[in-house]
């Protein structure tokens, strides 16, 4: 059977693969798209949107338990975890459907299986069926990253899970144990702990969220703790010995090595890339520590082919993925005005309870890269909108440089913070100066004046504090 003909193919149909795809279509480009297991990736199936989903369950259920403070009566308040499940796979399912309309509505041919990489230019598909042959001139790779599996830590999906089986708890744990204080584990950790988990979280760096400016990790931490939670830092977790329903792990933190019992533990210690199995080292793709090593526009090296998202290295955030896929699609199609994307203009959102967001650089690494700086902060306690919401708990702090007024960055912690970010990033891309901010009006009431406040904080010139 002769191979199938395209301008590009994809592989991977995540958030940066079908947008990839999409654009290039658009472009007027004939586009084949391989994925192996659900259009929409992890992001879409087992990432982003079911934990969104079940964090506002547990958002709902928190508030229920504060009804009194709004004059309201909720008697009884309990959940089904069961029904709090289904509802976050059908909200993913919803999703994925929708992907598979906008690939039959951009004309985008789809191919279930699994793809590998002969030479270049040609891909190889193993599906239901048997296997099939495709040919483009452009092949996007964009397979995505898995959870990193650490030796003896290895999910068991019993007493030990992954986020795969958090989305889909066989029970409610009672006494928890989070390894790794990034995004993922700090939003399961926030999930099961409102839902009344005994959570405890380890974390091997000096603060948790460790990405995140050390006031505003410093402020989560003080807040987790608030709620119950109990932080380990600087710790490591060294063996897990399992029994019948129970865990026994050895927590080794300043210098001695103790032993806690829970009965679930959810490893989230980092991601490694997709890259086996497609033939890219005979391709001659380089690749250090499980990413594709490519140039600022996605190119790896070999003419032809590209990898974009998370495979392609930090930041690990489906936006970029997304921007990536748009960027490259252009560039195949010829278009001159292509702009790379840039990791420190990527706003990083954790859906933990109090939300972070943060856009560009903390106030330590502008230092570190030698800027003079000025910093502004304004708290939630100081805002209407704020107090009116019962949502007094946060901050708002923005970095400037000195010099030009340039916005560095800006780093939150509070209610609703993952909406408001995007303000900020708007303001970076249009080389937005403190000048700009200041004299740009803010509608009141709204969480929003907070990031007008703290701008005029850096400078001196705060109102409400």
């Amino acid at each position: 059977m002769a191979a199938k003909s395209y301008d590009l193919i994809v592989i991977g149909a995540g958030p940066g693969g079908y947008v990839s795809a999409i654009r290039a279509a658009q472009l007027g480009m004939s586009v084949a798209i391989i994925e192996r297991e659900h259009l929409g990736g992890i992001c879409l199936n087992w990432g982003c949107i079911p934990t969104k989903a079940m964090l506002r369950s547990s958002e709902v259920f928190h508030l229920m338990h504060r009804a009194k403070e709004f004059g309201l009566k909720a008697d009884n308040v309990g959940y089904d975890l069961g029904a709090v499940v289904k509802r976050s796979r059908q909200v993913a399912g919803q999703l994925s459907g929708g992907i598979g309309h906008l690939m039959k509505k951009n004309k985008v041919t789809v191919v279930m299986g699994e793809a590998t990489i002969p030479a270049k230019g040609k891909v190889t598909v193993k599906t239901e069926k048997g296997s099939e042959e495709l040919t483009a001139k452009n092949v996007v790779l964009a397979t995505g990253a898995r959870a990193r599996e650490l030796p003896g830590l290895e999910a068991d999906g019993h007493l030990v899970w992954t986020y795969k089986h958090a989305l889909q708890p066989k029970h409610m744990p009672k006494k928890l144990l989070v390894i790794g204080s990034g995004a993922i584990g700090i939003e399961f950790a926030s999930f099961y702990n409102t839902l009344g988990a005994d959570t405890t979280v380890v974390e091997v760096m000096d603060r948790v969220l460790p990405v995140e400016d050390a006031e505003i990790s410093g402020f989560a931490k003080k807040s987790f703790e608030k709620q119950g939670m109990k932080i380990m830092q600087k710790a490591m977790v060294k063996q897990l010995d399992r029994g019948k329903g129970k865990v026994t792990a050895h927590i080794e933190a300043g210098g001695k090595t103790e032993k806690h019992e829970f009965d679930t533990v959810i490893s989230a210690v980092g991601i490694v890339g997709n890259t086996e199995g497609l033939g890219l080292e005979k391709l001659g793709v380089k690749i250090d520590r499980t990413h594709v090593v490519t140039d600022e526009f996605c190119r790896t090296g070999v003419e032809g082919l590209y990898a974009i998202g998370d495979i392609a290295g930090a930041p690990w955030l489906a936006h970029k993925a997304s921007h990536e896929g748009v960027m490259v699609a252009e560039l195949i199609a010829g278009h001159n005005d292509v702009h790379p994307v840039k990791p420190e203009s990527i706003a990083g959102c954790t859906y933990c309870h109090p939300q972070v967001a943060s856009v560009g650089y903390s106030e330590a690494k502008a230092k570190e890269l030698g800027y003079e700086i000025k910093v502004g902060r304004f708290p939630f306690i100081g805002n209407g909108k704020a107090i009116a919401l019962g949502e007094q708990e946060g901050m708002i702090k923005t970095v400037f440089d000195a010099k030009t007024g340039e916005l560095l960055g800006a780093h939150m912690i509070g209610a609703e913070v993952t909406e408001l970010i995007q303000g900020y990033v708007v303001g970076r891309q249009l080389e937005t100066t403190e000048e700009d901010l200041m004299n740009t009006v803010f509608p009141h009431p709204t969480l929003s004046e907070m990031m007008h406040e703290s701008v005029l904080d850096a400078y001196g010139r705060v109102i409400h504090m």
